[in-house]
This record gives C-alpha cells, sequence and structure tokens, in this order.
C-alpha cells in the first residue's frame, strides 16, 4: 500500500467512527487533519485489539505486533495500513518514537490492571493513553511554547477523567474500575454496588468529587492556554474544540445528577458541530472565552 493510499484508509477510518474527535479535525488544514486522523485510527485500532479482540485472537500478541509496528515505522519498514501512513506522519513531524510505545504501553495496563488503589496508581494509565496523545498532537499542531506540553497533559487528563466518568457502567460489564478503591471506600460506595450498578446517595457523592477533579484539570489547562502566545493559541483551535465538547459532556453528567448507569451519554452531532465551530471562531478572532461551565 502506499502512503497516499494509507493516508485514505485511515481517514475513511475515521469518519466512519463518529468520534467526538472527528469534529474537532475539520478546521485543520489538509496535511494536520490527515495526520489527526492517522493517530486517531492508531489509537482506535489499538484499544480495539483490547477491548474488542477479534475470536480467537490474543490481545497480548496482538499489542506486540503492533509495538512491532512502531518499531518498523523508524526503522522504515511498516506493514499495517495504518503503520504505513504513520511512518510518512512521523518523518514530516517529528514524532518521537517514545510516544508511541508508551501509548502502547498504557493500552497494554488494560490486561493487567483492572482495579487501582488510588488515584496516584491511576494517574500513569490516564497519563499514557491520554495525556501522551496530546503531546503527539501538539507535534502536528506545531506550537512553540514550551508550555504547552502542561497544557496537553492537562487536557488529556482531563479528557480521561471525563471517559471514565461517562463509562463506568460500560467499565463495570467488563470487571474493569477504574475510580480508586480508596475513595469508594472513603464515600461509603462498595465495589460490589458499582458492578451491580446500584445509583445510591453514595455514589451521587462520589461522583460529585469525581467530576469536581476533571474541572480542575479543566481549570489548570485553560490557565496555560490564557497564559501562551496568540500564534500557540490558534495552533490549539482544534485541542479546544475536543476541551468545549469533552467539558460540555462533563457538565451534562452533572446535570444529569451522575446518572451513568443507563443510556451513554453523548452529544447529538450537530451539537458538536455547533460547538466546534464556536470555539473556531473564538480561538481564531476573538479573545479567548470560556464556553462552557
Amino acid at each position: 500500500m502506499t502512503p497516499r493510499q494509507a493516508h485514505a484508509y485511515c481517514t475513511q477510518k475515521a469518519k466512519d467512527s463518529g468520534s467526538n474527535f472527528y469534529y474537532s479535525f475539520l478546521f485543520l488544514p489538509q496535511s494536520q487533519r490527515e495526520a489527526m486522523y492517522t493517530v486517531y485510527t492508531f489509537c482506535h485500532e489499538v484499544d480495539a485489539t483490547v477491548d474488542h479482540p477479534p475470536p480467537g485472537l490474543n490481545p497480548a500478541e496482538q499489542l506486540t505486533r503492533w509495538r512491532q509496528e512502531v518499531t518498523a515505522i523508524y526503522r522504515g519498514t511498516p506493514h499495517h495500513p495504518v503503520a504505513i501512513s504513520l511512518a510518512d506522519h512521523v518523518a514530516r513531524l517529528a514524532i518521537p518514537e517514545e510516544y508511541l510505545q508508551e501509548l502502547l504501553t498504557g493500552m497494554e495496563m488494560d490486561l493487567t490492571y483492572s482495579r487501582y488503589r488510588t488515584f496516584e496508581d491511576l494517574y500513569p494509565y490516564c497519563y499514557r493513553v491520554a495525556s501522551v496523545v496530546g503531546l503527539i498532537c501538539l507535534k502536528i499542531f506545531g506550537t512553540r511554547d514550551p508550555r504547552a506540553k502542561d497544557y496537553a497533559i492537562q487536557l488529556g487528563l482531563a479528557f480521561q477523567l471525563t471517559n471514565i466518568l461517562r463509562d463506568i457502567g460500560a467499565d463495570a460489564d467488563r470487571n474493569r474500575i477504574y475510580l480508586p478503591q480508596e475513595e469508594l471506600a472513603r464515600f461509603g460506595y462498595k465495589e460490589q454496588e458499582l458492578l451491580a450498578k446500584r445509583y445510591t446517595p453514595q455514589f451521587r457523592n462520589l461522583m460529585a468529587f469525581q467530576c469536581q477533579r476533571a474541572r480542575q484539570f479543566y481549570q489548570h489547562a485553560r490557565q496555560i492556554y490564557a497564559s501562551l502566545p496568540r500564534n500557540d493559541q490558534r495552533t490549539l483551535v482544534a485541542a479546544e474544540i475536543m476541551q468545549a465538547v469533552y467539558g460540555r459532556l462533563l457538565h451534562r453528567i452533572e446535570q444529569r445528577n451522575y446518572s451513568v448507569f443507563g443510556p451513554r451519554i453523548r452529544l447529538s452531532p450537530l451539537h458538536r458541530i455547533g460547538i466546534a465551530t464556536t470555539t473556531w471562531l473564538r480561538a481564531t478572532i476573538g479573545p479567548y472565552v470560556r464556553l462552557y461551565p
């Protein structure tokens, strides 16, 4: 497969996904958009290897193959369409191999860890599967100020915590609990209750605490963004769109009084397009404004 064919493969995969991330890519220049499609598809396919492995395939072995593909990317010998596309981008953008390997390490954690005792234990997982993606994106966006790295880290943590809170029920179906065990005990909510999806006053108090923590990471990211030079702020428009979308998801979780055991909380495509357009306008031609609570 040629790089052009591989780019087309990743673009189609990203378009078919219906992901929140897709709407943040629409306002990027074509070269950046193609790179983001490829990074998204890489993350999506590796994640599917862990969460939805094809029958008869060992997820650990599949992740080992992905590690081999990442090594091949930097040696100029990739085979998988996503790796072929990624190789074209990493050569141009100088994306470090360690970022991709660290991301795979985060994915591997889902094969060995289904519980986390403290938030300090959970932090490396969130950093690897989300903040590292943000650091990769900075290479695509072309930011210059070194403080943008901390912005990407903080925002990645906020996104991952929002995902954890939204997907508590689905994760429980896989016998995974990402809320720290120490904090379940602090709020008097038992692991067995979570696995049974019991919606109790103790659960609501626990969720309020978790949402507040996620908000703190969003706030840290906003503060860093506000301090960046205007040129760097403009390069981060896709990240700001994602911040607006995920911030709105967190707000909706709170609006529903933390009722996350039913249908998955989501935003309609029209709503996401509206958020993306408004954020793009404010990020590119107006001063930074906080769009959502």
